[in-house]
This record gives C-alpha cells, structure tokens and sequence, in this order.
C-alpha cells in the first residue's frame, strides 16, 4: 500500500472534505478522488462514505485506521531520513501545550528552533492533556506539555501543581482559607468543555464528586471572568495565577489537595523522527539552560 495515499486518506478524514484535502496536499480533487479510490481497490471495500457534507470513514476504515497511520508515519521518516543522509533538514514537529502558563516559553523556543532549522515545519496542535497525550500515543504528535497521563510514550515531569477553587473575592472561603471539594456540588459551578478528560474531571471522577454546574464556558479565561462577575465558582490549576491581571477572583486551596503533575510527552526515543528528536533536545537544552531562548 502506497504510503502517500494513506497521508491523503487521513488528511481527507481531518477535513472531512476532498477538496480540501487536495488544497492541503498539492494535488486536484479529481487527484485526491482517484487515489482514495485505488486504496479502496487494494483494501477490497468502501473506506469513505460520500455526502452532502462531506466524507466519514466506514466502519472497516475505522478499524484500519492504526495500520494506516502507522504506515503513513512509516513514510514520513523514511522522506526524513533520507533527507538528512543527503544533507538536507526537513521534515514536520507536531506540538501541543495545554496550559497557557507555558505558552510564552513554548513560543519563545519554537522561534528560536526554526530560525535554527528553517527546513523544518511546526505545526501546532491544541486540546486538553488527554487528547494531546492521545496523540502522542497515536503518532499524531511529538511534543506536548500536558498533564501525566499512562500510554506508550515518554513524560518528563516540570511542575506539580496543585487545583484551586477559584471564588469571587468576598466568598466565604476566603476567610477561611480553604474550600471543600464537596462544596462544588452545592454551588453554582461554572464548567468547560465537560468529558474531555480535563484535569477537573479526573480529580471530580476520582473522589466521587458531582459538580453542580450552571454556566459553561468556553475557554480559560472566559471562566475566571464569569466567577469575577459573581456567577459561581470554578476549580482550575493554580497556575492560572498569571492570568489574572484582569479578572478580581481569588485562588483557595481546596480540601483535599489535589495534584496534578505537568511535564512533557513525547514518543519513545527510537520512535521519534529525526525533527522531533532535533526538537526534543532543543527544548530539553532551553529548559536547562533558558539563555538559549530568543528574547
């Protein structure tokens, strides 16, 4: 099975849309038609399901879909290698960063990779810490910054940071110093992006507790406003604390503790391509040694 057609047929289920694979790739629609329809001819059944909205994968492309990312992975680091025995720098790193916290530095260290690296590609993924572990997992990503997860790849710990109850500046718990988890069932909670494996559903998960949730919103700082505004309260990652220039909430440990433990995921050392292993040890370097970084 050619390795190009199967980086096309998972292009055209990112997009959903032929022809949009086809600008994504270099090639014309008709192109992009016929190759799905030749892997349809060697796999001997239906991969895509054609309508008005675009294509979904069969049932059969599902359950090929490990094996074809594998092999479209198989033909990246073949091109790469072979790039760099003859001398030349390509190739593509995945990145991902689920807390805000560690966006400037990450920016900072890409900025300063490409200007080292000018024939490599960055492409930024983003999600929540399972989804980018996921990828990772899946080949789909070389470098993200996400909270531990388990799988088949390699995490190096940064920080242990603890979840806060974020309230408004005259609750209750502020006086006392501490917030109960089991109180985030009784007040206005304001939630986000429910069953996506965030940090606040493990720890709600885990300890049995079912948040009452009123408002939702959609990111980050959407939530600390809305608990500015006096619409409830919130748990987050006590790193937030940056974010707060504009928002008047206060941070309150909870009870318990809980922590969560923020690092770097990437693939095993003999799975990584030749730019992800060259990007792995320039951030390793900046995080030794910051001077490294462009300012």
């Amino acid at each position: 099975m050619d390795t190009e057609k199967c980086k096309a047929l998972l292009t055209v289920l990112d997009t959903g849309n032929l022809s949009a694979a086809a600008d994504l790739l270099g090639y014309t629609p008709s192109g992009i038609s016929r190759m799905m329809s030749a892997l349809e001819d060697e796999t001997g059944f239906p991969l895509l399901t054609r309508g008005r909205n675009g294509v979904t994968p069969t049932p059969e492309c599902l359950r090929l879909l490990p094996a074809i990312r594998d092999m479209a992975r198989t033909g990246q680091l073949f091109e790469e290698k072979a790039a760099a025995l003859r001398g030349v720098e390509t190739g593509k790193v995945r990145i991902g960063c689920a807390y805000v916290y560690y966006y400037d530095w990450l920016a900072r260290v890409i900025a300063s990779f490409v200007k080292l690296h000018p024939g490599i590609e960055v492409e930024i993924l983003q999600g929540y810490s399972t989804r980018l572990c996921q990828a990772v997992a899946d080949h789909e990503a070389d470098f993200v910054i996400a909270s531990r997860r388990e799988g088949a790849f390699d995490f190096i710990p940064l920080l242990r940071d603890p979840l806060v109850a974020v309230v408004p500046p005259g609750h209750p718990a502020v006086k006392r110093g501490m917030y109960a988890m089991k109180d985030f069932e009784k007040e206005s909670f304001i939630g986000r992006s429910p069953m996506q494996g965030t940090d606040n559903d493990r720890a709600f998960s885990e300890l049995g507790i079912q948040p009452n949730i009123r408002h939702r919103a959609v990111d980050e700082r959407a939530c600390l406003f809305l608990v500015s505004a006096g619409l409830g309260v919130t748990l987050d990652n006590r790193i937030i604390e940056q974010e707060l220039d504009t928002q008047d909430v206060r941070l309150i440990p909870t009870d318990p503790e809980w922590i969560v433990e923020i690092g770097i995921a990437l693939p095993v050392k003999e799975e990584r391509s030749p730019a992800a292993a060259k990007f792995a040890a320039f951030a390793k370097a900046c995080l030794e040694d910051p001077d490294i970084v462009i300012e």
